[in-house]
């Protein structure tokens, strides 16, 4: 078998948090998500089905959830904190792609939610 393209990806990671660039968005919060998507080599996980082989989605989780606590106005610059982190924190991603989108955003017109992705690389 010849492997061509191996991602991990963690969809609708939902956080409670204060980004926004709107004063009251920083006082009274919203949910937001966080869609990850990481390219890695995890042949050996594959063909061994050890853990040693590939990245630890919980360990990525708390990367997540650790940058979502930070506090930012714009979520262009939580998915590139997040983006950031995980390509520094984990030797073995290749490329990660990071979409944050905030629920129910204050724009004027009803919005299920707005978002932004970024796709990063060492």
């Amino acid at each position: 078998m010849i492997i061509k393209e191996q991602y991990i990806t963690l969809k609708n990671l939902r956080f409670y948090a204060y980004h926004g660039a709107e004063a009251q968005e920083t006082v009274v919060g919203g949910w937001f998500t966080v869609d990850v998507v990481i390219t890695t080599d995890a042949t050996v996980a594959v063909q061994t089905d050890d853990l040693n082989g590939t990245i630890n989605y919980a360990m990525v989780t708390d990367v997540v959830k650790e940058q979502m606590q930070i506090r930012s106005s714009l979520i262009e610059h939580v998915a590139g904190r997040i983006a950031k982190s995980l390509l520094d924190g984990f030797p073995s991603i290749n490329k990660v792609t990071v979409t944050v989108s905030k629920e129910h955003p204050p724009v004027g017109v009803p919005c299920s939610a707005s978002g932004f992705t970024l796709t990063a690389s060492k």
